[in-house]
């Protein structure tokens, strides 16, 4: 059955009344200011002006997101702070639209223009049901049409249907004239993340670092000139069963994408970090804007090559290589940067995807890997897990495991690690297989303790170099 078309044969008109709430509209708002949160939600502050009468005076907030959390609602005077006062609020979202007008015409009179072969046929009569069990119309000559196509229109607009989601107040003033005025609310369907791009040099010991913020809106509303600020840090908030939203704005979404070039001011906030974009910028609803986070020249990184045999150092499992025979792994390609002043950096950074990149022969980026870096505090190392090496693996075997008596075991480990390549390279080997009590009886490479429970061995290799690296290790308990 194609659509039924939908014609309305009244205006959309507030009576003039003095029972009238007050309409204000989001064209009115002299203000609004988003501080977005990467959990997923916003607190969006609104300043509107408002004409009240002294006493109690019921106003309709038109132009709210979709996605309100109803719950968060607050209002308060800038004109005058102790003068208002919220004696009930609520928020309505029964919008107008095709089937939300019909459902709430079940009963009325309405008028039904079919076109039956040649000719145009009108029926007057009452809307008996609506979808869920079948349009049904009783025309007056007695008649019942079933899911009948054609044009339905009605004689009145049923009450409580409104053109976009508003919050509706009871507000008892001290004073009569215009007050400005401060709604504050959160909402969901907004979200933001970062991403980085990392150009490593030729001889892969500097960096130019690029930060880019990207902020989603699916919050059902748009934020003209808003003041934006980020908060980046894991705020908590208690998920109770919330009834489902009047639609997935989300499934609905079709991206835009915006950029803006002026980096935010920085600064710690309560346990979390706070980023403020110096200039206002217009979010709108189902839009994809970017927004440079940082930008940072010739840092300095340096590049490491990890053989982690027992598969236990990195946080994450690795494969070994394909084709490879029993333990056989590549090494693991990691790059470092130390996120401090003295490095051209020194910058709190989000939680992100880093793309490092790096200029080929003929001046072309090529794409070198990727790695999720967590919330990384000044003066921390960033480390990136980029790749594995095409050139450089190595074997891991066990070669004794013993007890020495009820608390102690002994175990001989053997690592050998070969560099294909033509050029010099160096390895560190990590071993995380240790527990309690632990010590390196005896060696053929010098080890160092890296924490409770890890040893690293580095080893220089020359080209197409093999190197095994054979060690002791008792553990008491």
């Amino acid at each position: 059955m194609r659509p039924v078309l939908l014609a309305l044969a009244l205006l959309l008109a507030v009576p003039a009344d003095a029972q009238s709430p007050v309409i204000s509209t989001p064209e009115s708002r002299e203000a609004v200011s988003l501080t977005v949160y990467n959990g997923g939600f916003a607190v969006v502050r609104e300043v509107r002006p408002l004409m009240l009468s002294r006493g109690v005076t019921t106003l309709r907030f038109e132009g709210v997101p979709s996605q309100i959390d109803a719950t968060s609602l607050s209002l308060a005077s800038l004109t005058d702070p102790g003068s208002l006062s919220v004696l009930e609020q609520n928020y309505q979202y029964n919008l107008i639209g095709t089937n939300s007008v019909l459902d709430a015409a079940v009963g009325q009179r309405i008028r039904i223009i079919r076109q039956v072969g040649e000719s145009t046929v009108v029926d007057t009569g009452v809307l008996l049901s609506q979808p869920n069990q079948g349009r049904i119309i009783r025309t007056d000559d007695g008649r019942v049409l079933v899911n009948p196509e054609g044009t339905i229109e009605l004689l009145t607009l049923p009450e409580g249907l409104l053109s976009r989601p508003s919050l509706l107040w009871r507000l008892e003033s001290d004073r009569a004239g215009e007050q400005r005025v401060e709604a504050r609310y959160l909402t969901n369907g907004m979200t933001w993340k970062a991403d980085y791009v990392a150009v490593v040099n030729e001889a892969e010991n500097r960096v130019d670092l690029t930060g880019w913020v990207t902020l989603q809106n699916n919050s059902g509303a748009t934020y003209p000139d808003a003041t934006l600020q980020l908060i980046a840090g894991d705020v908590r908030r208690v998920q109770p069963n919330r009834p489902e939203m009047m639609y997935d704005a989300m499934a609905e979404a079709a991206p835009v994408m915006a950029r803006m070039q002026s980096a935010p001011q920085q600064e710690a906030f309560f346990e979390y970090h706070l980023y403020s974009f110096p200039n206002p910028t217009t979010i709108a609803d189902r839009e994809t804007k970017q927004l440079e986070l940082l930008s940072a020249a010739d840092v300095g990184v340096s590049r490491r090559l990890i053989f982690d045999g027992s598969g236990q150092y990195f946080p994450f499992y690795r494969a070994p290589r394909p084709g490879a025979v029993g333990n056989e792994m590549s090494a693991a390609v990691v790059l470092e940067v130390e996120n401090a002043e003295t490095n051209n950096m020194g910058m709190p950074l989000p939680a992100g995807i880093v793309r490092v990149y790096k200029a080929d022969r003929r001046g072309n980026l090529q794409f070198l890997g990727e790695d999720q870096i967590d919330h990384t505090p000044r003066n921390e190392t960033v480390r990136l897990y980029v790749g594995d090496a095409f050139d450089v693996v190595g074997t891991r075997r066990e070669m004794g495991n013993r007890r020495i008596n009820d608390r102690t075991r002994e175990i001989t480990v053997e690592v050998e690690v070969r560099n294909r390549k033509e050029t010099a390279t160096e390895v560190d080997v990590v071993e995380r297989v240790f527990w309690g009590d632990w010590e390196i009886t005896d060696s053929n490479v010098e080890a160092t303790r890296l924490d409770a429970r890890t040893a690293q061995f580095t080893v220089p290799l020359a080209p197409d170099e093999t190197v095994t690296v054979r060690y002791t290790a008792r553990l008491r308990n």
